[in-house]
């Protein structure tokens, strides 16, 4: 596939316009800043923005963390963390200057009041130095911490914004896990609410920032020769696959409050099946793409319990082989129970209830100490008749089948059937390939640059809504508690293979397509 030379934008959300944007002064307040999250991905992708122009000319980044930091020590940090984030290429020194001159840090506790008076004085007390410049007018609030004190910080920072009404706008972003099922999420929502308009709040999945998620939408709706197939007439089954060779690592501690299902299903896996079968939304405007994802979701019927065990399979990876290199398996990782019944492995088959998916059969995976680390989405197209070719013995027509790689490449392959060359009639597939990497000069920008940049416009079209989250989690709750109440068996599998045998028997009459995203598949 060629790259054209003309280049269109939707018109619609700011997320979907190539122009750069003007921004407002503001600050951005990351809560963890002593984190991983904010060593591995909000400083590089905040330096990134910066070297790219894309930082308004006035802001400032202030960490708050409880260890006993000062602000040189965080810019020392922060800058060991950015030099890592951007090799192989070096640190434009000059840049980083202007970049750490507008790092702070505040000491403090999210279940400490003070904190937040401390913030706010010491937000002041920066302003000043600024020779009063409106940096702190605007705030984007970051939850880089962990789940267990999202509420206190909720809680604390409605208030402080409420005391601030009148003195610029407050944004609040909130990583996931967003609850753990569908009652505490509620409850986080309904506390969300009390104190923030929907219109303020960035609930972020970073599978959204990835430039082939996002490409879903142009793929579909801005190329007239998919639109027409995509649906229940000729399309045979749809595959979603997520699959890491790394284990759990130093994650063994949250991995078990988690497991498969809430750590990956409920929130990356159903948001790619909800972006592939959405209707085409009314504009590109936030709440009407999200308003067509949350239509799918609640789309998906949730069978009885016995049902619901028949299309799940959970399954830990035992010892085995990875990339040449034995590995041990997931009772005996660091920080994890011997006796875990948690799952590091899920698949499972799911139906669409709507006129254009009614049949069409969506099979997800994910799981960690698989054979090898990738994310895409599989689209098979039913077979062709074999009628013209009966006489002349073609064996098995394979389907046509659209890749969308999302991990480790980005890109789109189409794979098509194609004669042999020579006197009889043989049939080959062929890959037709798009890859982000060859095509575009253009540097790929990571997920989190792009999402904390719409979250500095105000464009929440990749972020997940309130009514979104309930309703994933609504699936996902149900099917947890359906394999408790049955008692349902945990299957094992070795690291380094394709993951339990078990999940082959879901795919039932499409197991002659083989699972999507593995090797010979």
């Amino acid at each position: 596939m060629s790259q054209h030379s003309q280049e269109k934008s939707f018109a619609g959300s700011p997320a979907s316009q190539g122009a750069k944007r003007t921004l407002e002064p503001l600050t951005i307040v990351i809560f963890g800043a002593s984190g991983d999250l904010t060593d591995r991905k909000l400083m590089p992708a905040l330096y990134h923005l910066a070297e790219g122009g894309q930082l308004p000319e006035d802001y400032l980044i202030v960490g708050v963390a409880r260890r006993d930091w000062s602000n040189e020590f965080l810019r020392e940090q922060m800058y060991n963390a950015v030099r890592e984030g951007v090799a192989p290429q070096p640190i434009d020194e000059d840049l980083w200057q202007d970049f750490a001159k507008r790092l702070f840090y505040v000491r403090g506790d999210a279940k400490d009041p003070d904190t937040f008076d401390r913030l706010n004085q010491a937000l002041a007390s920066i302003d000043e130095q600024f020779g009063g410049a409106p940096m702190t007018h605007n705030r984007i609030y970051y939850l880089a911490t962990l789940p267990s004190l999202y509420p206190e910080l909720i809680q604390s920072l409605g208030e402080l914004e409420k005391s601030r009404k009148g003195q610029g706008w407050g944004r609040i972003i909130i990583e996931k896990p967003f609850g753990r099922d569908l009652d505490s999420a509620v409850e986080l929502n309904n506390l969300v609410r009390r104190y923030f308009d929907e219109s303020q709040v960035f609930r972020i999945d970073h599978y959204l920032g990835k430039e082939t998620v996002q490409n879903i939408l142009v793929f579909r709706f801005a190329n007239g020769i998919f639109e027409p197939v995509w649906n229940r007439r000729y399309i045979d089954n749809i595959q979603i696959t997520v699959s890491e060779s790394i284990g759990v690592g130093h994650r063994g501690a949250y991995y078990e409050e988690a497991g498969a299902m809430r750590d990956m299903v409920q929130n990356h896996l159903l948001q790619l099946l909800a972006l592939t079968a959405m209707e085409p939304p009314a504009s590109f405007a936030a709440d009407a793409v999200r308003s067509e994802k949350v239509k799918v979701l609640q789309s998906i019927p949730i069978a009885g319990p016995d049902k619901l065990v028949q299309q799940t399979v959970r399954a830990q990876y035992g010892p085995g082989v990875v990339d040449g290199e034995a590995v041990a398996g997931y009772l005996s990782e660091p920080n994890v129970s011997p006796n875990s019944r948690t799952e590091t492995f899920a698949a499972l088959k799911l139906d669409i209830d709507n006129w254009r998916w009614a049949g069409v059969p969506f099979f997800l995976q994910t799981g960690k100490r698989l054979q090898r680390r990738t994310s895409q989405i599989t689209i098979f197209f039913k077979r062709p008749p074999y009628l013209p070719f009966q006489r002349t013995a073609v064996p098995d027509l394979k389907p046509n089948c659209l890749i969308l790689h999302i991990q480790p490449e980005q890109g789109v392959t189409l794979s098509l059937g194609a004669k042999v060359p020579g006197p009889h009639i043989r049939i080959r597939n062929v890959d037709m390939e798009f890859m982000y990497e060859r095509t575009f000069k253009e540097r790929s920008p990571d997920a989190y640059e792009h999402l904390l940049l719409e979250s500095m416009v105000g464009d929440a079209t990749m972020f997940t809504r309130g009514d979104e989250v309930e309703a994933a989690w609504k699936l996902v709750t149900a099917i947890q508690n359906a394999r408790e109440e049955k008692d349902a068996p945990m299957e094992m599998y070795r690291a380094g293979s394709s993951g339990p045998s078990a999940k082959n028997g879901l795919l039932g009459d499409a197991g002659r397509y083989g699972w999507g995203g593995e090797p010979g598949a």
